[in-house]
Order: structure tokens, then sequence, then C-alpha cells
């Protein structure tokens, strides 16, 4: 049996979840997410936890156990929690425009992004930018976009980089001549 799917999924007080037939419901504080659930998984709520269940053993049902499990453990999160991921761009600057970023990034231009729909933008200082949202794939959908727009530099290690993410610069051509 798969790990990850059979571990129960905590309900936090202020978490309603609604299981139907092929579709599940988790609202909170923060707002609702929905998630269709595939024929051979099943969802229950037991004990004020939700516990996920599979039909059979054959390998796309396994697959489908620990995945289902994650996917409504990041709901449950999302719902109360929320998720955050913070940018920090080096060598360049960011400022707030409305609910869009407004970056200077090298171009001859300025780069206004807006977000996605559930992703809010906060700006801290002119180098850090927070996207913070309830569903945990469109704030890393929109993080990697934001990435996307200048990604770190191999030699200098400018460009937008998440918080905490190591780069590994490259020595450079007068490393190679003083050898």
């Amino acid at each position: 049996m798969s790990r990850v799917g059979k571990k129960p999924i905590p309900i936090p007080s202020g978490v309603s979840v609604e299981v139907a037939d092929e579709e599940v419901v988790v609202k909170g504080a923060r707002g609702e997410l929905r998630q269709p659930v595939n024929p051979g998984i099943s969802v229950q709520e037991e004990d004020g936890a939700l516990v996920v269940r599979r039909a059979s053993d054959d390998r796309e049902q396994r697959a489908l156990h620990g995945l289902t499990r994650a996917l409504l453990a990041n709901m449950v999160t999302g719902v109360s929690e929320g998720f955050t991921r913070t940018m920090e761009l080096v060598g360049y600057r960011v400022q707030a425009q409305g609910d869009a970023v407004n970056m200077q990034l090298g171009f001859s231009h300025p780069v206004v992004i807006e977000p996605m729909d559930g992703v809010v933008f906060e700006v801290e200082g002119v180098n850090r930018i927070h996207v913070r949202g309830i569903d945990k794939q469109i704030v890393g959908e929109q993080a990697a976009r934001l990435r996307r727009l200048r990604p770190p530099d191999a030699y200098k290690g400018k460009g937008v980089r998440y918080m905490g993410e190591k780069v590994r610069l490259k020595p450079g051509k007068s490393a190679a001549k003083r050898s």
C-alpha cells in the first residue's frame, strides 16, 4: 500500500470538506477549492480526518492513490494557511503597481506582470516579491513564470531566483588564464 496514500489528512477547525461522488470540495477561511476524484479512488471523512482508499492494486490505482492524498492535503493546507513563494531579485528592482508588479530587469522597457487568478503579489523593499495564494499549483506556476523572465546568470549571479536558492557561479575567462 502507498505510504503517502494511507496517511489520513487531519482537518483543522474552520475547514469543511464535502465529499461528492466524483469531486471533493474544501472550504476554509481563505476560500474554496475543488478537486475531481478518479474512479477507483474513494475519499471518506472519518474521525475528523480525510481517508483516501483505492479499489484495486493495479499500477495506475497505486499511483493515483498517493497523488490524490497529496492533492487533498495541499487543498486543506491552502484554505487554512495558504501558500507563499518568495522571489528575490539580484541586481534588479521591483515595485508594486496596483495588483501587478513593475520589474526593471535590464531590458529597454519595464516588465509589468499581472497576477494569475487566485494569486496576490506583495512587494517587500525593492528586490523581494511574495507570491501568495491558496492553490499550491497556481502559486508555483506564477513563481516559475516570474523566474523565467530573467533566470539567474551563471557568471554574476544576477537575476530572479527563489528565496534561498543557491546559484553556483562559474569562474569565467580570467580564472582560466591564471592556470
